[in-house]
Parts: structure tokens; C-alpha cells; sequence
């Protein structure tokens, strides 16, 4: 059976290739661009089974009001995907205030309120299905993306606890954890400039890796959103869905690495309890 899909920030990457995968095969799609016009290749094959809506992610009066939007246009939304975001590149000294506020507002604070939005109405339609696209930079960390990391490690927590709020509604959340992927992700990244201390050193490191090409990219975009939408169609509901073999094992690293480290401290953790 076809489902209906909102999809933010669907102009390129991994929101254009779902949104034109899930036209294909008979699905009805809202999509959100900052340009009306960079879905109209799309518009033209698939009529009105593709709901365009203009959108920038940092503006949140315009997130809820797409968002009513596309609920009152559509009727039942069942898989609403929070895709919009990018990436800043630099030591964190090096990152201007504006420019922390404008990845917090897009990344961080647009997918809360995207989330926020849908709410009232995926709980009076008796449920639905939130995926929310992270990274694994949502539970690991490259110097350099200091304020990208803020925002995927911060959305994350967002999205657990909320996760359990809307469970007794049959809200089903799941945070898109993909590795380095082949998209257009790069050509989007802001580039402050460093200050000339940080020649050589980690941040610098990571930033001539990507540039020579030396910091290799081998997720299948394609794959990816077709290990999304088989997940919607199989009915799983994993919190957290890794893509990727340099996604599962540097989290998985990550994770045996803090673990141990908590393991270390349990005497002290203990140490601070009330005397009883």
C-alpha cells in the first residue's frame, strides 16, 4: 500500500534520491526546498503526487506553518523524514558567532521544531513513523566538526527522550546514522577560516584529508535510502539505524571505548552516594 512521506531539504543528497525513489514507485511525497523551483523536473513527471513547499529549516514559524500545511493538504502523513542540514568545517576558536547560530538553527533547533510541528497531528491520526537523519557523527566525533557534532550528538538526545514521550501513541522515531556518503554533502561544507596555530595539527589534519581525497567515501547513497525505505516497509523500528562499515565500526569503537572508561570509574562513581 502507497504511503504518504515529508521529506525536508530534498533539492540534493540523500532527500533528492528518496524523494524521486519513493515517486517511482507510487508513493505521495511533501518535499521541502529553500528554492520552489529545484523540484520542478519532479513536479512535471509526477503531478500532484509531489507537494512541493518552499522552506529554510532556521525559520521556525515557517516550519510549523509548512508543516500545517502539508497535514491539511494531504490528510494522513505517515513517515515524516527530518533530512535538512549540512556541516561546518573548522577548530571551533575559528567558527564566527553567527555562523554557530546558523548551523544550531538549521541542524539542531529546524529538526525540533519540524518535530514539534508534526506531533499534534501524528497523535490525532493514531500514530506514525519519525526518521530523523543523523550521522555517525552523532555518536562519534572528527576534530574540526566541533559545531556539526553539537548539533547530531544534541538532536539525538532530542530524539530519545522524545522517542519515549510518544511511544504511548504508537510514534515510532528512528535516528539515520550513515557514514561518509557519496553526496553533495561536501560541497555544502562552511569553511571559516583557521588561524595559522592550527597548521598541522588534528582539525588541519582532517581538513587536507578531505581535500586530497585521502579521507575516503564509500557509502552507496542510493543503498542508503534503500535501506530506509525497506525499514518503513518492513515495519522495523530500530531507535538508531547505522549505514555504513566505517559508521558501525567507529561507533562501535566509540562505544567499547566509553564503556570502559565508565567501567574504570565505578568506584568513584559510587564513592559520592549518601551515607545511609
Amino acid at each position: 500500500m502507497s504511503k504518504t512521506w515529508f521529506i525536508t531539504g530534498t533539492s540534493a543528497g540523500l532527500g533528492r534520491l528518496l524523494t524521486e525513489r519513493l515517486l517511482a514507485r507510487g508513493d505521495r511525497v511533501a518535499a521541502t526546498v529553500r528554492r520552489l523551483d529545484a523540484l520542478d523536473d519532479l513536479v512535471a513527471t509526477y503531478g500532484d503526487r509531489l507537494w512541493v513547499g518552499k522552506l529554510d529549516m532556521t525559520d521556525t514559524a515557517a516550519v510549523h506553518a509548512v508543516t500545517e500545511r502539508a497535514f491539511a493538504d494531504l490528510g494522513r502523513i505517515d513517515v515524516i523524514v527530518s533530512n535538512a542540514g549540512y556541516g561546518v568545517l573548522g577548530p571551533a576558536e575559528a567558527v564566527p558567532d553567527e555562523q554557530i547560530r546558523h548551523i544550531v538553527d538549521t541542524n539542531l533547533v529546524g529538526s525540533i521544531s519540524l518535530i514539534r510541528a508534526a506531533t499534534a497531528h501524528l497523535r490525532r491520526q493514531g500514530g506514525g513513523r519519525v526518521l530523523q537523519v543523523s550521522s555517525e557523527g552523532g555518536q562519534i566525533a572528527y576534530p574540526g566538526f566541533s559545531l556539526y557534532h553539537a548539533t547530531k550528538w544534541g538532536i539525538e538526545g532530542f530524539v530519545e527522550a522524545v522517542a519515549k514521550e510518544l511511544a504511548p501513541f504508537g510514534i515510532i522515531f528512528t535516528l539515520v546514522e550513515p557514514g561518509p556518503t557519496a553526496t553533495r554533502f561536501k560541497d555544502g561544507i562552511v569553511r571559516p577560516a583557521a588561524p595559522a596555530a592550527y597548521d598541522g595539527t588534528p582539525a588541519d589534519e582532517v581538513r587536507r584529508s578531505i581535500d586530497s581525497g585521502a579521507f575516503v567515501v564509500t557509502g552507496d547513497a542510493g543503498k542508503v535510502v534503500d535501506r530506509m525505505i525497506e525499514m518503513i516497509d518492513e515495519g522495523a523500528a530500530p531507535l538508531r539505524l547505522t549505514l555504513g562499515a566505517s559508521a558501525f565500526d567507529g561507533i562501535h569503537a566509540a562505544l567499547r571505548q566509553r564503556l570502559a572508561a565508565l567501567e574504570a570509574q565505578k568506584d568513584i562513581a559510587y564513592s559520592v552516594e549518601l551515607d545511609r
